[in-house]
């Protein structure tokens, strides 16, 4: 009996010759990453354990993302307690502003999680990183105090569900939609503590930046980790990073507990509607949402291409009157390229501002917080009641294409309306 991706690195940092799933094991970890609003916990019970010393400095990352630059005082309480810890422990890898990105676009960025890594991050978005065939899941932050102490884990080892996606993929049509669209099929328990395992010839021709988007929602469903095998476009993002990394693939004999294959060229853009991310429509079905708010960006697409995207449909337009466009890059690279390229200047023109890094909006932490009875569309990933602000505001989510054509209409529209 063959094994999948997930099994086999399990298996390799657990120094196990064999594994299944429903056991529990001790693995190793590769690296362990914390936030502003995870880490400070994590740091309190590391030092209340007794240990002086965390286990790795290396291979413990820190990035104040959710709240920074510092909205208040309690936030800046929050990220100077990482920024003494990164000091005290000479942890290399602190990411603080002008540095700083969204953690789950900066990690790959930075080539700190690789092909075959064991990644543990208390946030749950670090399933991101299963994008690049290494197993990476978000776990609590006694977990990560643990894995501060000693570098390893506890786990239990996840059933793996096989998603193929055949067909042409049609235009404005991309890896947010695919995960949207599985999400809506499944449910958001539809993977509950599974690994979502992406594959076929559509997947295979995604670009890394639509794979991070698809990745990074598998915990939309419910999901551990959402994997896909390394192939030539991935060898290729990470070709410029010396460390070593392996590369894994499902045996042809692995045991999923369920595979689903899907035909998507008849695809259009897809939208999750208030209040789940599983609540996914065609944008041709929705009606006439209008919107107060867009937000462009966050860890799911806040990515060079995505603002390229968006960029391309909003040259020369404004936005509807009335209505806010936050854009906001994922990292200060991006955000360098952005301006480099002229893709800034865009958004400004149209109407729109153009930020630092930073999670801001998405956990309704800052920068375009909505108010009772507003209405936004987010290039984010969740769409939970107030997760934006108000109990009783209303968040849809999209790609960046439709959420830049939409930002022009003043209501939710396919981008071709535009074009």
């Amino acid at each position: 009996m063959g094994y999948t991706i997930a099994e086999k690195i399990l298996m390799a940092h657990a120094g196990r010759i064999d594994i299944r799933p429903g056991e529990f094991i001790e693995a190793r970890v590769d690296l362990a990453l914390g936030n502003d609003i995870t880490a400070p916990i994590a740091i309190e019970e590391f030092k209340r354990s007794g240990f002086k010393k965390v286990f790795d400095k290396n291979k413990i990352v820190l990035v104040p993302d959710h709240f920074a630059p510092a909205k208040d005082l309690k936030s800046a309480n929050q990220c100077k307690a990482l920024a003494n810890f990164a000091k005290e422990q000479e942890i290399r890898n602190y990411f603080e502003i002008g540095c700083m990105g969204i953690e789950h676009a900066l990690l790959p960025e930075m080539g700190l999680v690789l092909p075959g890594d064991l990644v543990i991050g208390a946030d749950s978005h670090t399933c991101t990183y299963g994008a690049l065939g290494c197993y990476s899941t978000g776990v609590g932050s006694t977990d990560l105090a643990r894995a501060f102490m000693d570098g390893k884990v506890w786990l239990k080892v996840p059933p793996s569900i096989k998603f193929i996606y055949k067909g042409k993929r049609n235009i404005w049509v991309g890896g947010k939609d695919l995960i949207l669209y599985t999400i809506g099929k499944i449910g958001v328990d539809g993977a509950s503590y599974k690994v979502m395992e992406f594959s076929g010839p559509v997947i295979r021709a995604l670009s890394m930046d639509d794979r991070f988007a698809m990745s990074n929602m598998a915990i939309e469903a419910g999901g551990r980790a959402g994997i896909i095998e390394p192939d030539a476009i991935t060898k290729k993002y990470v070709s410029k990073f010396k460390r070593k990394m392996k590369f894994y693939a499902s045996d042809k004999d692995a045991v999923y507990e369920k595979i689903y294959e899907w035909d998507i060229s008849d695809l259009e853009p897809q939208v999750a509607c208030p209040h789940l991310p599983s609540n996914v429509k065609s944008v041709s079905k929705l009606g006439d949402i209008k919107l107060d708010q867009v937000v462009i960006g966050s860890c799911t697409n806040g990515r060079i291409s995505d603002l390229r995207i968006a960029a391309k449909i909003l040259k020369a337009r404004k936005i509807k009157p009335g209505l806010k466009l936050i854009v906001i890059p994922a990292t200060q690279k991006i955000y360098l390229e952005a301006v480099k390229e002229g893709l800034a200047e865009i958004f400004v023109k149209a109407g729109g501002v153009f930020s630092t890094p930073t999670c801001g909006p998405c956990l309704g932490g800052h920068m375009g917080i909505l108010t009772e009875g507003e209405t936004a569309l987010a290039t984010t990933n969740r769409n939970f009641i107030g997760r934006m602000g108000s109990p009783k505001s209303f968040v849809y989510l999209s790609n960046p294409a439709v959420a830049a054509a939409s930002a022009i209409a003043g209501r939710i529209i396919h981008p071709q309306e535009v074009l």
